[in-house]
């Protein structure tokens, strides 16, 4: 029987971090420049002090007693300069993918595993905490990693998609420099070509607050990462992508997992009574809504995808695909084994799997039997209630000391409103998805490449419009869909859905207010409703059945960003685009350069990578 806590132990030792020559000097790196030494592990078995005090341990003082004013002001200017030149921690992690047999329902079946794990290693980081991350692929195919929720600042080349980011070649390795600038929260990583997410190389990714920075619940006896997800135990992902290619939809999923099983409750986590937990949640299956429960206990909601939020308590959650929640648990019943329960949310397959929560002086174990009649009844208008209760804290800090309430949203001006909308039809008798009548197809060049080295003929600004037809109607066309927006533009996004499923977006590179949700269709008087003062901010929102979720964004981070669909399967044939924040002035103020150490595919293969002087 696996157990959570055991795990969560070791990956805090694997996690490592050092100092480093700042992330752009980093990115100055040509790919051959980047040896076995920038990507080295701390020695086990060392007594280590806790997380955030080894990576962000202070120097002592420099003031001294008996020291002249001329001394003191000299260590005053030389701290000063130490300040200034002052650079964020930098963590350090090599991880070869392979093919692997995995057991998740008992059986053997073929996954992609990073350094042998599946899930994959989970990655622990603060605040500004620089993450330099060597992947080797050793698939017969290419892959990338993508960082979900992780906002990249200045840096689209490193999001990991196929529209920013060259993918890894079979038997070659790309290193990944990338800064959770200004971030807290828990968030997770996976693969984003082909339908490797269907096979795993996913695994967790928190990001905690740094030492000074007030955190606004006292710190648990214990954090742990729950990753859920719906899986395929009769299909590999090969044959997943290759029944999508051939214009056909796919099976509905065979089971839920937990942390990569889904055999009831042979998985266990070992809790003391009395004691108050920290759990975090991510979703990060293909295509269904999952509800997370433990069995007579409540769960104190206290941060979404980086955001604090208002305190209150739930008995189950539902998480939708790509979401992440984090809860406090208190193990105040009495002791004997309770069950985990995660069940989908309206399918047309009521689909559950069980894990123990193990008091550490029960004596009474669970069953399979334990299950049933768990599974939460699909009520609609309960999930809808759900999902407005969630809003932010204002008061509490987050990456920064300032309150959250402090950036006033409800008073900016809006310069643009975006209605997207999906579809679903045949085209050329294959099935396609769209937005707003346009179905995705990626070119032959990552568009960020081609946006840098001003390649024509890639993709067009402007090829997908701001909304939806009128009446629905003209089909779908296929195109390289890109969106324009501008630099510092405060934007409206109002997803509308007419489709009788519940759907799920997620935009890289940002979080955005959810301002509203409703039945029916959007209209401008439903700004009426819209929550101007603690909508929570995250980055994953859905769109129930028949209904509308309305988004402000600040577009603050220059790039080429993805917006799409997380059903798997309907962004692979077509249901995203991206979203071209542009600013006319070049500075590195506003954006990166391309790095150095990039891997160059398609149209862009032989391009001159950037000259940088120190």
């Amino acid at each position: 029987m696996a157990d959570y806590s055991r795990a969560s132990e070791q990956q805090e030792a694997d996690s490592a971090a050092s100092k480093g020559c700042g992330i752009f000097e980093f990115l100055k790196k040509k790919p051959e420049d980047v040896s076995s030494s920038d990507v080295t592990k701390e020695n086990k078995g060392e007594e280590k002090p806790s997380l955030a005090e080894r990576i962000h341990s202070s120097s002592t003082s420099d003031e001294e007693s008996g020291e002249n004013g001329e001394v003191k002001e000299k260590k005053k200017k030389k701290e000063k300069e130490k300040v200034f030149q002052a650079e964020d921690p930098y963590r350090f992690f090599d991880w070869r993918v392979t093919y692997s047999n995995i057991y998740p329902l008992g059986i053997p079946q073929r996954g992609i595993l990073i350094n042998g794990q599946f899930p994959g290693p989970e990655i622990y980081s603060v605040t500004n905490d620089n993450l330099i991350i060597n992947v080797h692929n050793d698939l017969d195919e290419p892959f990338l990693l993508s960082w979900n929720g992780v906002q990249l600042r200045k840096n689209s080349y490193q999001d990991g998609v196929y529209g920013t980011t060259c993918p890894i070649p079979p038997g070659k390795n790309y290193t990944y420099a990338i800064q959770v600038k200004d971030q807290i929260g828990s968030f997770f990583y996976f693969p984003s070509l082909a339908f490797h997410k269907a096979a795993g190389a996913f695994g967790g990714l928190r990001v905690l607050s740094r030492p000074r920075i007030p955190v606004p619940f006292p710190e648990p006896a214990g954090d742990f990462t729950f990753l859920i997800g719906d899986w395929y135990s009769h299909h590999d992902h090969k044959n997943l992508k290759a029944l999508l290619d051939r214009g056909h939809r796919l099976p509905l999923p065979d089971k839920v997992l937990i942390n990569g099983n889904g055999v009831n409750f042979s998985s266990s986590l070992t809790v003391d009574k009395g004691k108050t937990y920290r759990f975090r949640i991510s979703n990060v299956g293909l295509q269904h809504s999952l509800n997370f429960k433990i069995v007579d206990h409540q769960m104190k909601l206290v941060e979404v995808e980086g955001t604090h939020t208002i305190q209150s308590m739930y008995s189950s959650l539902d998480i939708h695909v790509g979401q992440s929640y984090s809860v406090l648990v208190t193990m105040d019943q009495p002791e004997k084994d309770y069950s985990i329960v995660v069940a989908t949310r309206f399918a047309a397959k009521k689909i559950l799997v069980g894990s123990t929560l193990h008091y550490s002086n029960s004596r009474q174990s669970l069953s399979s039997a334990s299950l049933s009649a768990m599974g939460p009844a699909d009520e609609l208008d309960w999930s809808i209630k759900q999902a407005r209760s969630i809003r932010t804290n204002l008061t509490a800090s987050g990456p920064r000391p300032n309150p959250q309430g402090s950036y006033h949203y409800g008073l900016i001006n809006i310069s643009r409103t975006l209605v997207l909308e999906s579809s679903a039809a045949l085209v050329k008798r294959k099935q396609r998805y769209a937005i707003n009548g346009v179905s995705f197809v990626h070119s032959d060049t990552p568009l960020k490449l081609a946006d840098y080295f001003n390649i024509r003929g890639v993709f067009k600004v402007g090829s997908i419009p701001d909304q939806p037809r009128r009446g629905g109607g003209g089909g779908i066309r296929l195109d390289t869909a890109v969106m324009g927006a501008n630099h510092r533009e405060f934007i409206e996004i109002v997803f509308q859905n007419r489709e009788k499923i519940v759907q799920s977006y997620h935009l890289d590179g940002y979080s955005f207010w959810v301002v509203g949700m409703d039945r029916g269709t959007w209209s401008h008087a439903s700004r009426r409703e819209y929550n101007l003062m603690d909508a929570v901010s995250r980055s994953t929102t859905q769109v129930y059945p028949e209904s509308w979720t309305a988004v402000y964004v600040a577009l603050d981070n220059v790039g080429m960003w993805n917006l799409r669909s997380e059903f798997w399967a309907r962004q692979y044939l077509g249901q995203q685009l991206y979203l071209r924040v542009y600013s006319s002035v070049h500075s590195l103020r506003d954006e990166y350069l391309v790095p150095k150490n990039a891997l160059l595919c398609g149209r862009a293969s032989n391009m001159q990578r950037p000259i940088i002087t120190p």
